[in-house]
């Protein structure tokens, strides 16, 4: 590694719910040329790389470098504020807790200039703001999701809906949206600009700690008309068909094995050939809509890339581009309470006919099918312990420590707890140990990945390391080669199956009876991680609760071979 004359500037990228093929440089057909180059002339790829199922359990692991469940996200915040199991309970605060130092609040005590730009969902409240958690600057979208443009949805008597609400915050005060926003508002080209703001205020004597987290491609899908246009037709064959090219472009470009067995699509929706021709246009269109939300959101990491190398800070800048998470297939939706919740706030606050998927007063999001083109061969998609769920894009830039592996995609197993050491390796900064300003802090889980980067180690964790998911009562622990999966009913057998997660990523192939000692250890380490976090363990009391009277509670899943 070269030793830069100055401290690295850092710049870590989120976007929200993209798929694991999305982009061009991981197998899809998206014009996402800027992020290509950046994976494959100034950049590399790690390909085993591990998030939470869900967005801000993501967020609590990237800040901290530890569990979710110690962090304050042991579940995410809509669905444990309706649990009685999970009142009060250490690690299920709902946003970012006291428990962790987060790596924002060690780099701005190190003289970092420290900022974030998009969305935090990691507490709505005042004292768990962004500025309260060492960011110096901020401009964020609290909330989990929200309209990409400006529309402000309001009741009769003129009050915001709870259900999207259009709450942003500027450093420490609540922003008016009406006032704030600008008319030609986009998430995304507003997100970059006030990253770009941001960056041009750091002072000169310092380097720069920033995330800019982008709400874009979560739902609701929203684009300008004339970029959804450049995508029309192309996904008229189908999820089923779209999955079968992106598999065949991962290999060819080395990300998955061919000899790998993609797990089949599962889904709760009927199949592409048995819509109607109607309903294949407008479900074209939806995912088109979605593509051209990834376009713009390459355009604009185009843009600020453009202006780092402007100001002569590129080749300094440690960047990171990765997905919170698996794409989303509206796992809840399968539940009824949330499906009927959605489903009434759309159809009387938005427009969802054909002419206006795509415009400010629309609100789509595709389905199971469509997000398992994006995640195969893995199995399933956000919401998931899955591999689906919990495998995402990462890409890195950092000239200093890469420049002789431009290109190379990293294979071995790497989780978003890692960022936290890795980002403090590099700015040579020490995590402040089990006490920080006078409260007791755990240390992280994470490993840093500088060795591995550098070639000077062929792993970041070795094979004692032992990696645990929850969340949605779905269970996973993973050592090794080996990993067992837990997924209670509705959804999966309720039983612990074992899966050789390195041969078979798809986890196609249960090894429970074949390897009944391997599973046994398994599980003894899940009793020790659900010790060692705290986590409430699920099952499928969790979906009992969520059932309403009156609604249709069976889920079924059929499977389709392809």
């Amino acid at each position: 590694m070269t030793i830069p004359s100055k401290r690295p500037n850092f710049l870590l990228i989120v976007a929200d719910d993209l798929g694991y093929t999305d982009l061009s440089p991981f197998g899809g057909e998206i014009h996402t040329p800027n992020l290509h180059k950046l994976a494959t002339q100034s950049g590399v790829r790690l390909a085993d790389f591990h998030t939470a199922s869900a967005c801000s359990p993501t967020r609590s692991m990237l800040l901290s470098g530890t569990d979710n469940h110690i962090a304050g996200l042991g579940q995410m915040a809509e669905f444990a504020s309706k649990h009685a199991r999970f009142k009060d309970q250490p690690g299920y605060e709902g946003y970012l807790n006291d428990r962790v130092v987060a790596i924002s609040e060690i780099l701005q005590d190190a003289g970092y200039f420290t900022f974030i730009s998009g969305k935090w969902h990691l507490g709505l409240k005042e004292p768990y703001w962004p500025v309260k958690r060492g960011f110096e600057k901020s401009w964020t979208l609290l909330p989990g999701a929200g309209n990409h443009f400006k529309y402000i949805t309001r009741d009769e008597n003129g009050n915001q809906i709870p259900f999207l609400p259009s709450f942003y915050v500027e450093d420490d005060r609540e922003l008016n949206p009406e006032e704030a926003l600008p008319e030609d508002y986009y998430s995304t080209n507003f997100f970059t600009d006030k990253a770009i703001e941001f960056i041009d205020s750091t002072p000169a004597d310092k380097p720069f700690f920033g995330l800019l987290t982008y709400t874009a491609p979560h739902w609701p899908y929203q684009a300008p008309q004339d970029r959804i246009e450049k995508y029309i037709g192309v996904y008229d064959d189908g999820p089923e068909e779209l999955r079968r090219r992106r598999l065949a472009q991962a290999i060819k470009l080395g990300l998955i094995d061919e000899k790998v067995t993609p797990h089949p699509i599962y889904t709760i929706r009927k199949r592409w050939e048995e819509l109607t021709d109607e309903e294949k246009k407008i479900e074209s269109k939806i995912v088109a809509t979605y593509a051209a939300m990834i376009e713009i959101l390459d355009e604009n990491i185009g843009k600020i890339l453009d202006h780092l190398e402007a100001k002569g800070e590129l080749e300094n800048t440690f960047i990171s581009f990765m997905s919170d998470n698996g794409a989303e297939g509206m796992f809840m939706e399968a539940l009824p309470l949330s499906n009927q919740r959605i489903h009434k706030f759309i159809d009387n606050y938005y427009d969802n006919s054909y002419e206006n998927i795509g415009n400010h007063n629309s609100f789509t999001y595709f389905g199971d099918q469509w997000a398992q083109a994006s995640t195969a061969p893995r199995y399933m998609s956000k919401g998931w312990n899955t591999e689906g769920g919990i495998v995402c894009p990462l890409i890195l830039h950092y000239p200093p420590l890469l420049k002789p592996n431009h290109g190379k995609i990293f294979k071995e197993f790497t989780t978003v707890m890692d960022f936290l050491p890795t980002v403090l390796e590099l700015a040579g900064v020490e995590h402040p140990g089990n006490t920080y300003k006078g409260r007791q802090v755990v240390s992280p889980r994470g490993k840093s990945w500088v060795s591995y980067l550098a070639n000077k180690s062929d792993h970041v964790h070795d094979e004692n390391t032992v990696t645990g998911w929850e969340l949605f009562g779905q269970q996973a622990i993973r050592k090794g080669e080996y990993k067992a999966l837990y997924i209670p009913k509705p959804f999966g057998p309720e039983k612990w199956q074992l899966f050789n997660i390195i041969k078979d990523p798809g986890e196609v192939y249960d090894l429970s009876d074949e390897k009944p000692k391997i599973l046994e250890e398994l599980v003894g380490h899940w009793a020790v991680y659900a010790a060692e976090t705290g986590l409430i363990e699920l099952g499928s009391e969790f979906f009992e609760q969520e059932k309403i009277e009156g609604a249709d509670n069976d889920v079924t899943f059929r499977t389709i071979l392809d």
